[in-house]
C-alpha cells in the first residue's frame, strides 16, 4: 500500500513537470535562424535540477511522445514526426541526454549550489552534441547541403549562449531554493501512511509469533 501512494505521488510530480515542459517549450523567439531560442531549455534545466535520474528523463520522453502524436509542443507550437527527424529534432532529443547527466550530477551533490549550474553546463553540452551531429547529418546527407562543423556551429550554437548562460543562472536560483523542499514531499509520509505502516508491522510480528 505504501508502495502505491509512493508511486502515485511520483506520477504526479512526472506528470506535473512535464506539463509545464508542454506548455513552456513552444514558445520561442525567432533568430532567423533555423533554431530559434525556447524557453525549452529553462524548463529541461530546471527539471534536471529538481528530480532523479529516473523521474527526470521519463518527463522529456513523455514530452517527445506527446510531440510525435502531433500535439503543438515542440518551439514554434510545432509538432508530429517531421519536427522530430528534422535539422533541429536531434536538439529535442538531447533534452533525454542533457537531463540524464544534470539529474545524475545535482543529486550527488544537491547541498552544493555551484553543482547546479556545473551540471547544466554539462547537459548542455550533451543536448548541443546531440543536436549538432543530428544537424548535419540531416543538412549533407539528408537535404543534399553542404555544411561544415564551424558554420552549424556557428547557426546552432553561438546565438544561443548567452540566453543559455541567462536561463542556467535563473534555473539555478529557482530549483537550488525548491530542492530541499520536493525531496522533502517526495518522501514524507503522512499520518495514514504511518498508521498502515504500523499495521503491517503489527500484522507481521503476529505471523512471525504463530510461527
Amino acid at each position: 500500500m505504501l508502495g502505491a501512494m509512493k508511486t502515485t505521488r511520483n506520477i504526479a510530480f512526472i506528470a506535473l513537470f512535464t506539463a509545464v515542459l508542454c506548455v513552456l517549450a513552444p514558445i520561442s523567439i525567432p533568430l532567423g535562424t533555423l533554431v530559434p531560442i525556447s524557453l525549452g531549455t529553462l524548463v529541461v534545466y530546471i527539471i534536471g535540477a529538481l528530480l532523479d535520474y529516473k523521474k527526470a528523463p521519463i518527463c522529456i520522453i513523455l514530452y517527445i511522445l506527446i510531440g510525435l502524436m502531433g500535439v503543438p509542443v515542440f518551439s514554434g507550437w510545432s509538432g508530429g514526426f517531421a519536427k522530430l527527424i528534422g535539422p533541429t529534432g536531434g536538439f529535442i532529443f538531447g533534452y533525454i541526454f542533457g537531463v540524464l547527466t544534470q539529474a545524475l550530477l545535482t543529486t550527488w551533490k544537491k547541498d552544493k549550489i555551484w553543482m547546479y549550474p556545473v551540471a547544466m553546463i554539462a547537459g548542455t553540452i550533451f543536448i548541443y552534441g546531440f543536436g549538432l551531429v543530428w544537424f548535419l547529418i540531416s543538412m549533407n546527407v539528408i537535404n543534399g547541403k553542404e555544411m561544415d562543423f564551424a558554420k552549424a556551429f556557428a547557426a546552432c550554437v553561438t546565438p544561443f549562449l548567452l540566453g543559455d548562460a541567462i536561463k542556467i543562472a535563473l534555473a539555478t536560483a529557482v530549483s537550488f531554493k525548491l530542492r530541499q523542499p520536493l525531496d522533502h514531499m517526495l518522501s514524507i509520509r503522512t499520518r495514514e501512511q504511518v498508521k498502515m505502516a504500523g499495521c503491517e508491522e503489527n500484522i507481521s510480528s503476529d505471523n512471525t509469533d504463530l510461527k
